[in-house]
């Protein structure tokens, strides 16, 4: 990326809504776009305070800015419609990737008619990529979608969350440890901190020494959870009640032992 780009991007915290007034403020007219991930999960997992999308949006239609939002995780993982769906925010772009090509690599981006009529060959904007419209890949995520219409997935995603979100819950509040677990849909993070944990710096305070010790902890007991404080989780439509008891065990062992 040139140096350029960097030195012309406005860097803010997420769930800050002053200072997002603060830089359209100081920066008039010269704001082309807000870009956010919607529901922050590359960093563990943590969501936006009531109203701060909302704000978002505010100041950005109030400003004559573009808000796009990052839906590469969360678009169909909590939801059908995903972050947006939730928040009830509906944003000017919306970039998507991962799970919509089926286990295939792929990504996309949509938004409202008069943004993407812009593009080639419609308009003056050239797109294009090595993995744009791959046929294969397209096939794999559609029928991926399909599937997930006709099973009903996103029910079965929040059931199996929900069972183990309360297991879970159960195995730290009985470890009497400082642990904030937060979860939405087939998302979900336990954070080796104290809450509330609504941003990076929140995010940061975890303890990796502790957090490195459950994660081997539930290793050798069979379950397998990604290598990082700051990675979440991810339940899928193959994960089994009997899956979400058993990792419900492993997680009650494995903090107990910390």
């Amino acid at each position: 990326m040139p140096r350029a780009f960097a030195d012309l991007t406005i860097s803010l915290p997420f769930n800050n809504a002053e200072l997002v007034r603060k830089a359209f403020q100081e920066n008039r007219n010269q704001i082309a776009a807000v870009i956010v991930e919607a529901i922050p999960a590359n960093a563990g997992l943590y969501f936006p305070r009531e109203n701060f999308l909302s704000a978002l949006r505010e100041e950005c239609t109030r400003n004559g800015a573009l808000l796009i939002f990052d839906e590469v995780i969360t678009g169909f993982r909590v939801a059908r419609g995903g972050a947006q769906e939730i928040y009830g925010v509906k944003p000017d772009l919306t970039a998507l990737g991962k799970i919509i090509g089926g286990g295939l690599p792929v990504g996309a981006f949509g938004g409202r008619a008069e943004i993407m009529d812009q593009l080639s060959p419609d308009g003056p904007v050239y797109q294009a990529g090595t993995l744009s419209g791959n046929p294969i890949a397209l096939a794999a995520g559609l029928t991926q979608l399909c599937e997930l219409e006709r099973i009903n997935g996103w029910k079965l995603l929040e059931e199996r969350g929900t069972q183990f979100e309360e297991l879970a819950r159960a195995a730290i509040k009985d470890a009497k440890l400082g642990i904030t677990f937060h979860r939405l849909g087939s998302l979900f993070c336990l954070f080796f901190a104290a809450g509330p944990i609504v941003d990076l710096a929140g995010a940061q305070r975890s303890d990796l020494k502790m957090f490195a010790r459950f994660f081997h902890g539930c290793l050798k007991r069979g379950i397998y959870f990604a290598p990082s404080q700051f990675e979440t989780g991810f339940i899928s439509t193959a994960h089994t009640t009997e899956n979400m008891e058993r990792t419900g065990v492993v997680v009650r062992d494995a903090l107990a032992e910390l």
